[in-house]
């Protein structure tokens, strides 16, 4: 077979690809199906809410107002770890208690030194987790100190908990998205997110497939208790997917959606800092295996950049269908985020930069410097 041969059928297999994802492959694209459909919760049980935070002064404050002025607020105990902060966290969020008088609804602890074998954010949420439990909570609220939820976010979280009988439940957040690089690269992270954890497929248990996004996630601890603890994930620098999947596999029911309301409140202003946060786990998500990033990043050239190629080829037909295709799938993540249509025809660009920024997260393993996050490599190799 000559080269045309070849390339006609990369053209084919491009379409295909996109005419999968599009038909049968969870219906991730599909924004408005990944909302909830339920009424928040007027009353609930104890809710308590950890917090890990290291050197997040410059948030804290307003993640901390944001839970205390939950429709559910009553409810809530925020307990705060502060991770060996230099930055003043914790007198930020005891501040910010003290000025919506709810002091006593603050706990923060002073956080101990990471043991061996931990990873920072695990390790907090353990000491917050330890903390919580002799209050016996209905539910755990494990969030991120970034985040401002909405009125009625947790009210809704634990509304669709007790009515569907989940056991984790979890919100993608709304990400930061003003600069040019994250109008670029953030609705391409939320999309090929969703594309890897199909919240349709996490929801059935039949299914193995479980994700969750670490930012705000409602679970219930005899359910955690049941999957091990925090223990069973302690190293896990993915630890929201592996939380679930955790939870999943000892027979919890978990559901994962997007929710327009609840924002993360930091930005990643430049390519450079979205890069670092991609390097961060790339590798990891590929079980640092070459042969499993060799076959992602040739994944990626025929899904997203070949159909660019062809559109300016003699096979223009191919993959202009591809193409849009591919538009048409993009196309509802970049209106959540309230962008032109324009940006839906960027998505390979954005991949070609989370291919670069895979195989940098390779490289930065390799020479031990992978997972790294506020001055700690946390997914360095591993001697055998």
């Amino acid at each position: 077979m000559n080269m045309h041969g070849f390339a006609v059928i990369a053209g084919v297999v491009c379409v295909i690809a996109w005419s999968y994802l599009l038909a049968a492959h969870g219906r991730f694209w599909q924004v408005q199906r990944l909302g909830v459909d339920v009424q928040p919760q007027a009353r609930t049980g104890l809710i308590a809410v950890i917090i890990p935070a290291r050197n997040e002064a410059g948030v804290i404050g307003e993640a901390v107002s944001s839970l205390l002025q939950q429709s559910c607020a009553d409810s809530i105990r925020i307990f705060v770890i502060d991770d060996n902060s230099t930055d003043g966290t914790a007198e930020a969020a005891r501040q910010t208690a003290a000025s919506h008088s709810r002091a006593g609804a603050l706990t923060v602890i002073s956080g101990q030194p990471l043991p061996p074998g931990w990873s920072g954010k695990l390790w907090a949420l353990q000491q917050g987790i330890e903390q919580a439990l002799p209050l016996h909570p209905q539910f755990l609220l494990l969030t991120d100190a970034d985040i401002r939820h909405s009125p009625e976010n947790v009210a809704t979280l634990a509304a669709l908990v007790e009515r569907d009988g989940y056991d984790l439940a979890s919100f993608m957040v709304k990400l930061h998205c003003h600069s040019a690089a994250e109008k670029l690269l953030i609705p391409a992270f939320v999309f090929f997110f969703f594309m890897l954890y199909p919240p349709e497929s996490i929801r059935d248990p039949r299914r193995k497939t479980a994700g969750a996004a670490g930012g705000c996630i409602l679970v219930r601890p005899e359910a955690l208790a049941r999957a091990g603890g925090i223990d069973a994930i302690k190293n896990e620098i993915i630890d929201d997917c592996a939380l679930a999947a955790a939870v999943k596999r000892t027979g919890g029911k978990v559901w994962l959606g997007l929710t327009p309301d609840t924002h993360s409140l930091r930005a990643y202003g430049s390519f450079a800092e979205i890069e670092r946060t991609i390097a961060r786990t790339a590798f990891n998500q590929l079980r640092h295996s070459t042969w499993l990033l060799i076959g992602a990043l040739a994944g990626l050239t025929v899904t997203y950049l070949l159909p660019v190629g062809f559109v300016f080829s003699g096979l223009w037909r191919l993959g202009f269908a591809a193409y849009l295709l591919m538009f048409v799938a993009y196309l509802p993540m970049v209106r959540f985020y309230r962008l032109t249509f324009i940006w839906a025809l960027t998505l390979p660009v954005a991949a070609a930069f989370y291919m670069f920024a895979t195989l940098h997260s390779a490289l930065k393993y390799w020479s031990g410097r992978g997972g790294e996050w506020k001055g700690r490599a946390q997914d360095a190799v591993r001697l055998r």
